[in-house]
């Protein structure tokens, strides 16, 4: 590793590209050594992209160990899609895939529409607000649980849990959390039982294909993904995707004066600086290779969608911000099986809260210098603590 690299540190947090820039001409396969174990990682497109649907690379953490203790190794408590491998992963995603089709997610966006106007309404005529506590945490959430059929009540509740799992924090904060969340889960899912709605838990637990249903189990680890995803990503695609607009004026004024680019402006704001920084981890099942580098069998490894997709190999000027480009093929939502399930969803969120906002508020300004603005340390997610804005008059 390059001893002048600042890598999950220090100023890194508030602007990694460099870094990610330097790996991936310098050493694009890279052995970290990290407070929880050494971790290989990957950063150009080309892997990245490949890496994601290799199937040598696999979610079971048992692979870590040498082969004749494996069989006896236990297994997740929580069996959660996300750490799964086929054939498991393959049965829950088609268990659940048919609640997420993309006419389903169409039809949430008047909906969605109307959550977005009704906080803007709230919003106070003029001054400063946090847009991200105000307006960027509260959408996703409230649109998550209406979706889920989770009391909105208890959105700060789980909203610390999740934060605490997907920041950084100790193994027994996080523990904590996971403990927390999980317990409120499995009452919540005793209560559906109990007196069913027509939201997505009741109908996961309802679910069949040729008399398979999800264990208890697969039930809170499906509702604990849901939960945690279905509002992580998309506070961070807003969050980030304004900041881009409010430092690029020229890209600002452009979608003002074309709002028809909304929608090649928000996945650019996903490839430009992605929501979720790096993968969950995966274990090398056999010794692979990346760019002339073996990592070996047993191997932790991830992937840095961040990095990848500002990949220059990948995408002309691709540290410019342009909201008329077309950035297919980003890898912000992931690839292969693992495809975020959520991705039609976030994007119809991120489209519908940014656009309304910029109708609304079109004197919106930044309030603070961003050399002021704090970020979230994780290693998962890439968005910021806070958003102070000038809201202008509203239109």
């Amino acid at each position: 590793m390059t001893s002048t690299l600042e890598l999950f540190e220090g100023a890194f947090w508030r602007d990694p590209y460099p870094a990610y820039g330097t790996l991936r001409t310098d050493e694009p396969v890279i052995r970290l050594e990290r407070p929880e174990g050494a971790v290989w990682l990957l950063s150009r497109y080309a892997d990245v992209r490949a890496a994601l649907a290799d199937p040598r690379l696999v979610k079971d953490w048992r692979y870590t160990l040498p082969p004749e203790e494996r069989a006896a190794a236990p297994v997740s408590p929580m069996p959660m899609m996300l750490l799964m491998d086929p054939p498991d992963h393959t049965r829950l995603r088609k268990l659940v895939s048919r609640s997420f089709t993309l006419r389903r997610m169409e039809g949430l966006r008047p909906r969605v529409e109307q959550i977005a106007g009704e906080l803007l309404d709230a919003l106070p005529p003029t001054g400063r607000v946090d847009i991200m506590a105000e307006y960027a945490f509260l959408l996703p959430v409230l649109v998550i649980c209406e979706l889920l059929g989770v009391p909105a009540d208890d959105r700060d509740d789980f909203a610390a849990w999740s934060n605490t799992m997907v920041d950084e924090s100790t193994r027994d904060e996080s523990n904590a959390a996971s403990g927390k969340l999980f317990e409120y889960l499995s009452r919540l899912i005793a209560e559906k039982r109990a007196h069913p709605d027509d939201a997505l838990i009741s109908g996961l637990i309802e679910v069949a294909e040729d008399g398979d249903r999800l264990s208890e189990g697969e039930l809170i680890g499906m509702a604990t993904l849901l939960l945690i995803a279905g509002h992580e990503t998309t506070v961070n695609l807003i969050g980030n995707g304004l900041l881009a607009l409010l430092t690029h004026p020229e890209q600002l004024a452009l979608l003002r004066e074309r709002p028809d680019l909304l929608p090649s402006a928000v996945e650019e704001f996903l490839r430009w600086d992605s929501p979720v920084h790096s993968t969950p981890l995966r274990v090398a099942a056999e010794d692979v290779e990346y760019s002339g580098v073996t990592i070996p069998a047993r191997s932790v490894v991830t992937l840095s969608l961040a990095a990848a997709n500002r990949d220059p190999a990948r995408f002309d000027g691709a540290e410019e911000l342009r909201v008329d480009r077309d950035p297919a093929g980003h890898v912000a939502f992931g690839h292969g099986l693992h495809h975020c399930l959520g991705a039609q969803l976030a994007r119809i969120e991120g489209q519908e809260a940014l656009g309304l906002l910029l109708a609304r508020r079109p004197e919106l300004a930044l309030a603070v210098d961003p050399q002021e603005l704090l970020y979230r340390h994780s290693t998962l997610v890439r968005g910021l603590r806070t958003l102070p804005v000038e809201l202008g008059p509203s239109a």
